[in-house]
């Protein structure tokens, strides 16, 4: 019993010190990039806020309340980015660490799944900058011009509010690699999710009216990308998940 005890002692320490090697490997990996681009700090900040600033009326300019936010919120931004390009290298390691406990079939379906969750992301952080911003911007201008209000923001709220942004988006774009995730593993059945899309939909209308700013513009651009996803993930996990339970059932026979 003590010889039992202390192999499991000695396994889980190894898992400890795994666990921990992956860490260090992972946040060295985002300093590395930051350390990288924070020579560029203020120019990344510039492209970060080219929604808002061409959006702003002429003569319009972004303010600092802070006394040390014009320094931090550029080192900020540029960790965020450091982040989103060093995290392929996060994620691998996160594999590194847990591949050893999966089965052979369970590692082939992790592998697309894992590279289809970045690029969504990514992807979900794309639209709100590209699409989602510019328009909400404008319309926000718009709406300030008979009120004779002058639109400026201090950078650090721009910031927080940037960061909400993407971060509800690129949940949002995750929905696909949720719904095969869920029938995959056999958590969901394929025809129970047909069943709720309705509530789908009154969830997709609730999430956006609580993440995004009081406007029906953003709101319909946060949920109808949602449900359309849940409706591409539904035909994903109808055309991914049969064809591998199929070869799986071949396997076993």
């Amino acid at each position: 019993m003590q010889t039992e005890n202390a192999d499991a002692q000695e396994t889980f320490m190894s898992h400890l010190v795994e666990l921990r090697s992956c860490i260090v490997r992972a946040a060295a990996g985002v300093i590395i990039v930051f350390l990288a681009l924070v020579y560029w700090a203020p120019g990344i900040f510039h492209v970060f806020a080219k929604p808002l600033l061409d959006a702003l009326p002429k003569g319009g300019r972004m303010i600092v309340t802070d006394v040390t936010g014009s320094f931090f919120v550029p080192m900020k931004v540029t960790m965020l980015v450091s982040f989103v390009i060093a995290l392929p290298y996060v994620l691998y390691q996160v594999w590194r660490f847990v591949a050893p406990g999966l089965h052979q079939h369970e590692k082939r379906l992790v592998l697309p799944l894992v590279a289809s969750s970045y690029t969504l992301f990514v992807c979900g952080m794309a639209f709100a900058y590209f699409l989602v911003f510019p328009t909400v911007f404008r319309f926000m201008a718009h709406y300030n011009a008979p009120l004779g209000a002058e639109m400026s923001t201090d950078i650090d709220n721009y910031l927080s509010f940037a960061m909400t942004t993407f971060l509800a988006f690129g949940i949002t774009f995750e929905v696909p690699v949720v719904v095969i995730v869920l029938v995959r593993f056999g958590l969901v059945s394929l025809q129970k999710l047909k069943e709720v899309r309705p509530y789908v939909v009154m969830g997709a209308f609730i999430i956006a009216a609580v993440v995004t700013p009081p406007d029906v513009l953003s709101q319909l651009l946060l949920a109808l990308p949602l449900v359309l996803l849940y409706e591409l993930g539904l035909l994903a996990a109808k055309w991914f998940v049969k064809p591998i339970e199929k070869e799986e059932e071949a396997q076993a026979e």
